[in-house]
């Protein structure tokens, strides 16, 4: 993942949280069904590389980036032409359904 997407938008010391949480929905939303996935490491490797690059304050993201109890809402990506790519309708449907960060995640970031 190329993580400049975050660390040269989210700066500190004040790590403004608009600036910070659009730049981390940009970097997450389109791993989100990867992201979210329970049986994986994804989640925590991903903090675990944000952490390394961005030498973020421990907890940024899970106290300052929340849109509602369910995470944050990736938004939806407007709808494909249909030129017979079928990864293109697959990935509009993907993400206009997924949420970003539920509670387990937010929760694997706070203990590390």
């Amino acid at each position: 993942m190329n993580y400049t997407i975050l660390t040269s938008k989210c700066k500190g010391p004040q790590y403004p949280a608009n600036l910070c949480c659009a730049a981390f929905k940009e970097l997450a939303c389109p791993f989100a069904d990867q992201l979210n996935d329970e049986t994986s490491d994804c989640a925590s490797t991903m903090f675990s590389y944000i952490n390394l690059y961005g030498k973020y304050p421990p907890g940024l993201f899970a106290s300052e980036c929340r849109e509602g109890k369910e995470g944050l809402a990736c938004p939806a990506t407007p709808p494909e032409s249909s030129d017979g790519n079928a990864s293109a309708g697959f990935t509009s449907q993907t993400l206009a359904s997924l949420t970003l960060l539920i509670c387990p995640m937010v929760l694997m970031f706070l203990h590390t």
